[in-house]
């Protein structure tokens, strides 16, 4: 199943009767790292009333932690945690710092801004869709090439890498579940002649970098 993760950092901020929020967004995919980030902005802003922190960790969101720091129970930390489930985002922590501006706010008013300050961070993080795939490298003659690259492009395969050397070769990469009609639309294509092996497979993003299990397994 496809899940969206946080890959690169994002702030953004909110201000409520002069007490100003700030969301802070960064990726992670430990405990430990979600940890380490928190004190790294507590640090940061050492000055502030308070870093409210919630963070969601693991591809089925195993792990789910938030704080308060302070603020009255449920008015901080639940509604950032809220923010995250609902834009279905996973490893990935917020810390809103509040710098108070001198007028409380109320339960209903914080909850209304550390809401507000969680969505403007997020907003400005990116967000990227993991699916999980095959690499595959097709090998074929030079006279093959136009009209498998043809195929590629109509379907709207990412092709990785090409290698010319005595024989063509391309390093592919599609949904798992399209790979039995790729296998079958290059077979008829070229005749059988083009040699098709699967070298990986795992979950890449749609704009980033794939961890790949090699397999060896050939298609």
């Amino acid at each position: 199943m496809p899940y969206k993760v946080v890959y690169q950092p994002g702030m953004g901020e909110y201000e409520e009767k002069k007490s100003r929020f700030i969301a802070n967004v960064a990726p992670v995919s430990t405990e430990e790292e979600a940890v380490a980030y928190i004190e790294s902005v507590r640090k940061k802003y050492y000055d502030a009333r308070h870093n409210c922190t919630a963070f969601v960790i693991g591809r089925n969101s195993e792990i789910t932690r938030c704080s308060d720091d302070g603020e009255p129970g449920g008015t901080a930390g639940k509604p950032i945690l809220e923010v995250m489930r609902k834009e279905g985002v996973t490893n990935a922590v917020i810390v809103v710092t509040r710098y108070f501006g001198g007028t409380l706010l109320g339960t209903g008013g914080l909850v209304r801004a550390y809401t507000q300050a969680a969505q403007a961070g997020l907003s400005q993080a990116g967000i990227g869709m993991m699916r999980y795939g095959v690499r595959m490298t097709v090998a074929a003659e030079y006279g093959e090439v136009g009209k498998i690259q043809y195929l590629l492009g109509n379907e709207q395969i990412e092709t990785l890498d090409s290698r010319y050397a005595q024989s063509v070769e391309f390093d592919i990469r599609l949904p798992e579940e399209r790979l039995e009609e790729i296998t079958r639309k290059l077979t008829e294509l070229t005749g059988a002649r083009a040699r098709l092996t699967v070298t990986g497979k795992g979950y890449y993003m749609d704009k980033g970098e794939t961890v790949w299990t090699k397999s060896g397994t050939s298609r």
